[in-house]
C-alpha cells in the first residue's frame, strides 16, 4: 500500500529540484542530481548506526595488512549489515557543517570515495562526480544536503522521535523506500517523454505480461528458488513487478516459501544505475550483484549469464534499433558462432542462423532468452516479451528473423500472442505484441497456438504522457488473461496448428531460350566485352587498336586519360562535360589491365572468323549453335577456354521466348525424368541411333519467380505447383535445391473485419431524398426569379 507517508516524502524530494536546481540545470537534467543524491542520503542513513563498527573493523583489516579492496569487501559488509558500506569519517550530516565551497566540495568527494565497489559503480554509471564541480560552482551542493537532511522528511529505517520520545516521523522500510525511487524515475521519465520509452515500459503493460507468465503454472508453483531474469532490464522495474506477482499468486494457492534471484542485464549506464541501486535500496544486496550493465556489457555481444538457465524471463527489448556493433563484435554477421545465435532444425544436418538484419536486433534478444530456458524442471521456463510488429512478419525464408519464428514454432515453445491497444508507450503509437513462450506447454496447448487481439480492451488516461494515451485497467488485463486461460476459439481469441503459420519458399524456373547470329556488328561489339563498355569504348576511339595488340605502349597515356576522367567527374564546375564516365577504383584497375583488352581483341578475332566460317546463318536452336561454332573452331585451329566461348557464343545471342531451351546438362544413361524438378526427356539429335536422354534446361535468371506454399496445402508443394504455376507456365520446374522453409504471423489477417457495406435500399432512399432536396431548391430558386 502506497502510503500517505510516501506520498508526502516523494513530493518534498520532487520539490527540491526546484528549490535547488532551477537555475543551475535545465528540468530535463534534475534527476541528474536528484537520483543519486538520493540514493546517497538512504544509504547514508541505513549506514548510521553501524559506521563506528565499519570504521573499526577498516582499521582493524588494514593494521592486518589487508589492503585488497576485494579482501576487504566481504568483512565491511559483515561490519555494515549491509551489502554495502562507507570507510570515510564522513557523513552528510558533518559534511552539511562545512563552511566553504572548497572544504565542503573536498570532504564531499572523500566521502564518495569511502562508499563499497558495488556503490562507486552506481555512482560512476550515474556520473555524478562529473555535476560536482558544478555544484560547488554555483554554491548549491551544501543546499542540496541540506534539504535532503530536512526535519521535514525521514529516509532513515530508524523513527525519528520528539522530545518525549513519541514517533514523530516513522521510519522507512526497504520497499517503500524502494517504491519512492520507482515513482520518481516514473515521474522524471515521464517528464521526459522523448526518452522514457527507451527505458520505462508503462506499469499497466508489464503487469499484464507477468500474469499471462504466471498464471498458467500458478497451482503448480511449489516452494523454492525461482531465478528471473530481463536481458534488457532497463531501470529494473519489470524484474520487481515480476517479482511481487510470483510471490502474490503463488501465495493465492499455498505457497508463501517462495525464494526469488533476480538477474539483469542492462547497457544504458543510467538506467543501470538506477536499477542496481533500486535493488540496493530495497535491501537486496544479491539482486543488486546479479545486475550486470553499463556500456561494455551489451547483452548481445557480451552475455553476462552465458551458463544461467532461469525459469522465468522478460524483456522489452530495444526494436527498430540497429545492433552493427554488436554484429561486428560478435565477428560480423557471417562469422557469428555463439551458440545463443545457431540452430541446427530437426532432420537436417547443417547449423542454421539466427543472425537478423544489423538494422533491427529485437528478435536476438528473444533468442537470447530461449537459449537460457531451463530443460531439467518440471516446470521448464516461461517467457513474456514485447516486440513490434515487424517481428511476426520480417524476413524472408531463410533469413534469421523467419528461422527465430521457426525456431520457436517448430519446437512448440509458442504459446500466444498478443496484440496490445495503440498508444500504449510513452514514446510511440505502433503496434506493439506480447510473445508468450514456454517449453512445458499444457496437454491442451500442445501443437497450437493462440493469437489474442487486445486492441479494444484499453481505458483512456485523463492525460496524455506524451505518446500514451491510454491504459491497461485492472478490468482490461482481467479480459485478456481470462481469453489466455479460457484458450477457446472467440470473436478476440483465435486457436491455430503451429503449422497455420509456415510455408516452403520455392523457386520456379523457366528455361533460357536463345536466338543467335554472327554479324560484323554483335562480333565488334565483343571488343567492350570485358565490362565498363562506355568507357572502353570511348579510349577505342582515341587509342585504337593499340590497346587490344600493344597495351604497354600506350598504358601511361590510358592512365592519365583516366586520371582526368576522375578529377573532372568530381569537379563542381558547370560546364563538366556529362559523357564522362564516372568510374569506381576497382573498374579503373581493370581498364589498366592488359589482359583484358587482349581477351577482347582474341574475342573480336574469333568471332570474325566464325562470321567467315558460318556465314550470317541465324539458330533458333542455342544447342545446334554452340555444336556448329565448336566443330569451326575445331576445324580453324581456334582455341578458347570455356568461359570465353560462351562470352563469344552469348554476346552474338539474343532472349526469344519462340526458341528451343538452351541445354545446361546431359545426365548419364538411367535417370529417371522428373519434369517438375527440371530433369526432362529429350531426342538425342548426336546419337547415329535414336534415343532419348535426361536433359536439365539452363534457367532464365530474368523468368525466374518464386511461390509461397503453405505448410498446410493439400497435396503439398506439387500439388500446388500444379494447379498455380503449371497452367500459366508449362515449361516451369521448381529448382528444389532452393527450397526454404519459413514461418510469418500475419495478424491481421485472422482479425480483419470488412466494414459493412450500405444495403442498396439505404443507398437509393439517400438519392431520393437528395433528389427531392434538389427538386425544392430549384422550385424556389425559380420562383424568386418570377418575382
Amino acid at each position: 500500500m502506497y502510503s500517505a507517508q510516501q506520498s508526502r516524502i516523494e513530493s518534498f524530494i520532487w520539490g527540491i529540484a526546484d528549490d535547488v536546481l532551477r537555475d543551475v540545470y535545465v528540468r530535463g537534467k534534475y534527476r541528474d542530481v536528484i537520483l543519486p543524491m538520493l540514493v546517497l542520503r538512504r544509504f547514508d542513513a541505513v549506514l548510521e548506526k553501524t559506521k563506528d563498527a565499519v570504521l573499526q573493523t577498516h582499521q582493524d583489516l588494514k593494521d592486518m595488512g589487508l589492503l585488497d579492496p576485494e579482501e576487504q569487501d566481504f568483512p565491511l559488509r559483515e561490519a555494515a549489515g549491509e551489502a554495502f558500506y562507507n570507510t570515510s569519517p564522513f557523513t552528510l550530516q558533518k559534511l552539511s557543517k562545512r563552511t566553504t565551497a572548497q572544504q565542503l566540495r573536498s570532504d564531499f568527494e572523500a566521502y564518495l570515495d569511502g562508499f563499497s565497489p558495488n556503490v562507486k559503480e552506481i555512482l560512476d554509471n550515474f556520473e555524478f562526480r562529473n555535476q560536482i564541480p558544478k555544484l560547488s560552482r554555483n554554491d548549491t551542493l551544501g543546499m542540496l544536503i541540506n534539504k535532503f537532511l530536512s526535519s521535514e522528511i525521514n529516509l532513515s529505517p530508524e523513527p525519528v522521535l520528539d522530545a518525549y520520545g513519541r514517533v514523530r516521523l516513522p521510519g522507512l522500510d526497504n520497499h517503500a523506500m524502494g517504491t519512492i525511487f520507482e515513482n520518481l524515475v516514473r515521474r522524471f521519465n515521464e517528464e521526459n517523454n522523448e526518452e522514457a520509452g527507451e527505458h520505462w515500459t508503462p506499469r499497466d503493460v508489464v503487469k499484464l505480461m507477468t500474469r499471462l507468465m504466471f498464471l498458467p503454472i500458478a497451482p503448480k508453483i511449489k516452494g523454492g528458488t525461482y531465478l528471473l531474469y530481463d536481458g534488457a532490464c532497463g531501470t529494473g522495474g519489470m524484474l520487481t513487478v515480476a517479482e511481487e506477482t510470483l510471490r502474490e499468486l503463488s501465495a493465492q494457492h499455498g505457497a508463501t516459501d517462495i525464494v526469488t534471484r533476480l538477474y539483469g542485464q542492462e547497457i544504458n549506464a543510467e538506467t543501470y544505475a538506477i536499477c542496481k541501486a533500486d535493488m540496493l535500496l530495497k535491501g537486496d544486496g544479491d539482486a543488486a550483484d546479479n545486475i550486470k550493465g553499463g556500456p561494455e556489457y551489451s547483452t548481445l555481444s557480451n552475455d553476462a549469464f552465458p551458463r544461467r538457465r532461469f525459469d522465468f524471463m522478460l524483456a522489452n527489448p530495444p526494436y527498430g534499433k540497429s545492433w552493427k556493433a554488436d554484429q561486428e563484435r560478435l565477428g560480423g554477421k557471417a562469422n557469428i558462432t555463439d551458440p545463443r545465435f545457431n540452430v541446427t532444425f530437426d532432420g537436417e544436418t547443417t547449423p542454421s542462423s539466427l543472425v537478423t538484419s544489423s538494422s533491427d536486433g529485437q528478435m536476438m534478444f528473444l533468442a537470447n532468452m530461449i537459449s537460457k530456458m531451463k530443460t531439467d524442471s518440471p516446470l521448464g521456463s516461461r517467457v513474456a516479451e514485447i516486440h513490434n510488429g515487424s517481428s511476426l512478419f520480417t524476413g524472408d525464408a531463410g533469413s534469421g528473423e523467419s528461422n527465430i519464428r521457426r525456431w520457436i514454432i517448430e519446437n512448440d515453445w509458442l504459446e500466444a500472442i498478443v496484440a496490445l491497444p495503440l498508444n500504449m508507450f510513452y514514446n510511440t503509437g505502433i503496434a506493439t505484441y506480447i510473445w508468450v513462450i514456454t517449453n512445458r506447454k499444457s496437454e491442451a496447448r500442445k501443437g497450437k497456438v493462440q493469437l489474442i487481439d487486445a486492441t479494444g480492451w484499453s481505458t483512456p488516461l485523463r492525460k496524455n504522457l506524451g505518446s500514451k494515451n491510454c491504459e491497461l485497467s485492472p478490468a482490461d488485463i482481467e479480459r485478456v488473461t481470462q481469453a489466455f486461460q479460457d484458450f477457446k476459439d472467440t470473436e478476440r481469441s483465435k486457436i491455430f496448428p503451429n503449422e497455420e503459420f509456415g510455408y516452403w519458399k520455392i523457386t520456379v524456373e523457366r528455361p533460357l531460350r536463345l536466338s543467335s547470329q554472327f554479324t560484323k556488328e554483335r562480333v565488334e561489339a565483343l571488343r567492350f566485352a570485358s565490362g565498363e563498355a562506355e568507357a572502353r569504348e570511348l579510349l577505342y576511339e582515341k587509342f585504337g587498336d593499340d590497346l587490344f595488340t600493344d597495351f604497354a605502349s600506350i598504358s601511361n597515356q590510358v592512365r592519365e586519360q583516366l586520371e582526368l576522367w576522375a578529377r573532372t567527374a568530381g569537379s563542381d564546375e558547370d560546364d563538366v562535360d556529362a559523357d564522362v564516365p564516372v568510374l569506381k577504383d576497382a573498374a579503373r584497375k581493370k581498364l589498366l589491365n592488359a589482359k583484358t583488352w587482349e581477351r577482347d581483341g582474341q574475342l573480336v578475332n574469333v568471332g570474325l572468323a566464325l562470321l567467315s566460317e558460318l556465314g550470317d546463318q541465324t539458330f533458333h536452336d542455342y544447342n545446334e549453335f554452340d555444336r556448329q561454332a565448336g566443330e569451326a573452331m575445331g576445324r580453324l585451329g581456334l582455341k578458347l577456354s570455356a568461359t570465353d566461348r560462351k562470352v563469344l557464343l552469348r554476346g552474338v545471342s539474343w532472349r526469344n521466348e519462340s526458341a528451343k531451351p538452351v541445354i545446361l546438362k546431359r545426365h548419364k544413361a538411367g535417370t529417371t525424368e522428373r519434369p517438375l524438378y527440371g530433369l526432362y526427356e529429350i531426342g538425342d539429335t548426336k546419337s547415329t541411333r535414336p534415343q532419348s536422354l535426361v536433359v536439365e534446361y539452363e534457367p532464365d535468371s530474368e523468368l525466374r519467380d518464386t511461390e509461397q506454399v503453405p505448410l498446410l496445402e493439400p497435396g503439398g508443394i506439387e500439388a500446388f505447383f500444379r494447379r498455380e504455376v503449371l497452367p500459366y507456365a508449362e515449361d516451369a520446374w521448381i529448382k528444389k535445391s532452393a527450397t526454404k522453409k519459413g514461418y510469418e504471423i500475419n495478424f491481421a489477417r485472422y482479425f480483419y473485419k470488412p466494414p459493412v457495406l450500405r444495403s442498396l435500399e439505404e443507398i437509393q432512399a439517400d438519392i431520393v431524398a437528395l433528389e427531392k432536396e434538389t427538386e425544392g431548391l430549384l422550385g424556389d430558386l425559380f420562383a424568386g426569379g418570377a418575382q
